[in-house]
């Protein structure tokens, strides 16, 4: 009997251990994609006030980190920034640097 009770025991801290594992692998990819959100908000926001007072979308992100104060994590993120026409919005996607989805 304490042989099976040994195996059941060290069988049910592994599916713990394991569990646990799974779910700070499942918040750490959570806070990442709140951070994806975070810096494509920043974007989108520092975009959206250009066009508010200048009356035009701005072609790149250089102009929006020169005059809107936009700052993010440059080694960290990939923002891809496309401006159709001064008066539309621009396509913007932000991925993790490393992810393979550059």
């Amino acid at each position: 009997m304490t042989v099976k009770r040994t195996v059941v025991t060290v069988v049910l801290l592994v599916i713990l251990l394991a569990g646990a594992v799974l779910l700070i692998n499942s918040m750490v990819s959570a806070g990442d994609a709140g951070e994806v959100r975070m810096v494509q908000d920043a974007v989108r926001n520092a975009a959206t006030t250009c066009f508010a007072v200048e009356g035009a979308y701005p072609a790149d992100l250089d102009y929006l980190r020169e005059n809107y104060g936009l700052a993010y994590d440059e080694d960290k993120y990939h923002v891809l920034y496309e401006a159709f026409a001064s008066n539309q919005m621009p396509e913007i996607r932000v991925t993790v640097r490393g992810d393979g989805l550059i």
